[in-house]
């Protein structure tokens, strides 16, 4: 994804309008996003500079620091198992909440109950490459 379709189809969308309501009711928030090259853009740093989005320092070189990467891989495990994988939109989007059901709060709490570890490390490691 380039960044002017990441501007325009996923900042563009609800963020503006979310992130004002999360700001409003918790104060002092930031947009957390990875170093991919759309997200670090020039233009996409002015996009969200102009629209009063504050973001989440990421180091370059360290894992991503949000536990949902860690959820989309168990969504794809689950679905890259099935025995036929699905050939069209309605079989994939079926598939999709079908692996959703599965994973369960535990697993989801398993991901978020590391981030501690994780952050010292990136922190230890002056943002550079960690185990994870």
């Amino acid at each position: 994804m380039n960044a002017k379709r990441y501007q325009e189809q996923v900042l563009g969308g609800k963020l503006v309008e979310f992130y004002q309501e999360m700001d409003s009711e918790r104060q002092n928030i930031a947009f957390q996003q990875d170093g991919a090259p759309s997200h670090t853009a020039k233009t996409t740093l002015k996009w969200l500079k102009d629209h009063n989005i504050k973001v989440f320092p990421h180091p370059p070189s360290s894992p991503d620091l949000n536990p949902i990467e860690d959820v989309w891989r168990e969504l794809k495990k689950h679905v890259r198992a099935r025995a036929h994988p699905p050939t069209s939109l309605t079989e994939l989007i079926a598939a999709v909440k079908e692996a959703w059901d599965q994973i369960t709060v535990e697993d989801i709490d398993k991901y978020i109950n590391r981030m501690d570890d994780i952050v010292a490390d990136v922190l230890k490691a002056k943002g550079s490459h960690t185990k994870y």
